[in-house]
């Protein structure tokens, strides 16, 4: 039986299945090496099958032009019939997917390894003006003993093409999206490091921080909720990834990472300590973004700000901030009662408001906001009348005079 055959790659066996194509495993006959190729059939989608080539193709060009180790490497880009497909580095490892699939959270030293180095990796991509935009497990690759390995730029942003998406549109895995991709905002660096922020506390605490019965539940939660901490639900964590995943998972930009070397820098130091079997010091106070409790926690209105901001916020916004009148927003919930919660959520969707007093001198602010009906003056009618009526007295009561006279 003849082998099948992409141009000069010899097809040996499949590895995964997707929506629009298939990976395999495959021979260069001409370098004689292993290699993965990813294929898209184009004529599976007739209508979009223009978008959907240039999608492809930009992906090739995305991670085509990243040379790190911790990102999976581009060989070749090509078609053949209605074919498109790619060559790349083949890893003898598995998906970050199928480690977490059970439930069960992953030793904090191994969890913390593998954030770093995705950090790694999304640092070096994002100074190469690469943004990933659909960081999940499934897009990570675990080797037993080499480097993790990000996959799947297939719906990367570069700064310095033109951008196949657009703002408005929602792209990438609802549970691993950032608040600004899930509202249709353009997303940036910082999303990468939210969705790399779900994925750490995934691998510590054994669950998702965002769960919903379907995709708008999630959604919300994940705009309006801070989750428990990751040490609430593992004690084996440290408090100190707490702060580290509270600051990835901060729902205002300017409170997260700004950028992944910064956040690999923490990690690396983190898993420094955890291998010199340092005594992380802990907190006295819960980690700000998140839960103190082990319930997700529904922030208030003021606290949630992203459906207000945007991601770009002026310099004179920034210059003038706006006086807090809440404290800040705590990146793990407090535990809190079905009435309040229930309070608050009405307040989010505008069904009600919370039952809290105005604060001292707010009263005759609130009364003083409110328009007052406006004083009127006496107009030539009024005036009018008012004479008439007076002349017509007059002349009743000169009637009644005569007459009794």
């Amino acid at each position: 039986m003849e082998t099948p055959q992409l141009g000069r790659y010899a097809i040996q066996s499949e590895l995964g299945r997707g929506a629009m194509g298939v990976v395999y495993k495959a021979t260069d006959t001409v370098l004689e090496r292993t290699v993965a190729v990813k294929t898209v059939n184009m004529a599976l989608e007739r209508d979009g099958q223009d978008r959907y080539e240039a999608r492809f193709y930009q992906e090739a060009r995305a991670a085509g032009s990243l040379n790190h180790q911790n990102i999976v490497t581009i060989y070749d880009v090509g078609r053949s019939g209605d074919v498109a497909y790619m060559a790349m580095e083949f890893i003898e490892g598995v998906e970050l997917r199928s480690l977490i699939a059970d439930g069960r959270p992953l030793p904090v030293a191994q969890a913390v390894s593998i954030a770093a180095q995705v950090a790694e990796g999304l640092a070096y991509a994002h100074q190469h003006g690469v943004v990933h935009r659909d960081i999940k497990p499934a897009n990570i690759m675990v080797v037993a003993n080499g480097p993790v390995k990000i996959t799947d730029f297939g719906i990367a942003r570069m700064r310095a093409s033109g951008d196949l998406t657009q703002t408005g549109m929602m792209l990438g895995s609802p549970k691993y999206m950032s608040p600004e991709q899930v509202i249709g905002k353009r997303a940036d660096n910082r999303s990468d490091l939210f969705s790399l922020g779900i994925i750490l506390y995934e691998m510590l605490s054994g669950g998702a921080p965002f769960n919903g019965e379907n995709v708008t539940a999630l959604m919300y939660q994940i705009v309006n909720f801070a989750p428990p901490a990751p040490s609430a639900m593992n004690g084996a964590v440290p408090e100190l990834l707490d702060y580290i995943v509270a600051k990835m998972l901060a729902k205002p930009l300017e409170e997260r990472y700004q950028n992944a070397q910064d956040l690999a820098r923490d990690l690396h130091e983190c898993a420094r300590q955890l291998a010199a079997n340092t005594d992380l010091a802990h907190a006295p106070h819960p980690a700000s973004g998140l839960a103190s409790g082990s319930h997700p926690e529904l922030l208030l209105p003021q606290q949630s700000l992203v459906m207000a901001q945007t991601l770009n916020r002026t310099r004179h916004e920034d210059a003038n901030p706006r006086e807090a009148t809440v404290p800040p927003a705590r990146g793990l919930s407090h535990s809190f009662d079905s009435a309040e919660a229930t309070q608050r959520l009405a307040v989010l969707t505008g069904a009600g408001t919370l039952p809290s007093r105005a604060p001292e001198g707010e009263d005759s602010q609130i009364l003083g906001s409110v328009q007052q009906p406006g004083r009127r003056g006496w107009r030539r009618r009024d005036w009018l009348l008012l004479g008439g009526a007076a002349l017509a007295g007059l002349f009743v009561a000169s009637a009644i005079l005569r007459r009794d006279s």
